[in-house]
């Protein structure tokens, strides 16, 4: 056997013994669903909302309007800071009801 051919051969068995992995390439894991966002969406034709916290990208958060179109809104807006303050409230106090009643 040729000398110069026995390193080809050992580094191509190498390679076709290592176990193949079934996780997402690095690019797709780490990109983030908003790569941009609105400032102006008309809240009348928001039907749902979507809080989205991963540990490589900011906060998000996705509306899914009534015509079933999904938009990243930013999370700054004024309307939208206001909604999350409202809904962290009615938490608390169904919290602090719950506590009384026990």
């Amino acid at each position: 056997m040729d000398l110069k051919l026995l390193p080809l051969m050992l580094l191509l068995a190498i390679t076709t013994h290592v176990p193949s992995s079934d996780a997402k390439p690095i690019s797709l894991v780490e990109r983030c669903r908003c790569r941009s966002t609105l400032n102006t969406v008309p809240q009348r034709t928001i039907k749902e909302l979507k809080f989205l916290h991963t540990p490589n990208c900011p906060f998000q958060v996705i509306a899914k309007l009534k015509s079933n179109r999904e938009v990243c809104i930013n999370p700054e807006t004024k309307w939208l800071q206001q909604y999350l303050k409202n809904a962290i409230n009615k938490v608390k106090k169904s919290k602090r009801r719950n506590n009384n009643k026990i």
